[in-house]
């Protein structure tokens, strides 16, 4: 091997000096609404298995979920769901060979996220 001079520079650019791309927080999104999925779908489970055990219990969980910050959790997991649905359409899009060049998947990202704002809206209002 050459004898290259490695200490001189970084091996990865350093977070300081990286900027984040708009790609790139789309895809860590897509990571952080699965596991509030996962966490959403737990505390469903739970309200679940609070109404089989008891009525006394049943009102206690039942009154954190039915509390603001119960609602804005299932608010948050209604978001969860539609970013990460139309997340994983943009990425079947990638799959497929189309819109990878960067002008094409930075609009695909903004309109994951817009549309799932929009669809969270209409959700939340026809619910």
């Amino acid at each position: 091997m050459a004898d290259v001079n490695r200490g001189n520079r970084p091996l990865s650019p350093h977070l300081q000096i990286y900027r984040p791309q708009l790609t790139m927080v789309t895809s860590i999104l897509t990571r952080i609404t699965g596991v509030g999925m996962i966490v959403a779908a737990l505390l469903i489970v739970w309200w679940l298995l609070a109404a089989a055990t008891g009525p006394e219990y049943f009102a206690l969980v039942d009154g954190l979920l039915r509390s603001w910050l119960g609602k804005l959790v299932m608010l948050g997991s209604i978001w969860f769901v539609w970013y990460h649905f139309l997340a994983g359409l943009r990425h079947l899009w990638f799959d497929s060979g189309r819109g990878l060049d960067i002008p094409t998947a930075e609009k695909l990202g903004k309109g994951v996220i817009a549309g799932s704002v929009v669809l969270t809206l209409l959700t939340v209002i026809i619910l």
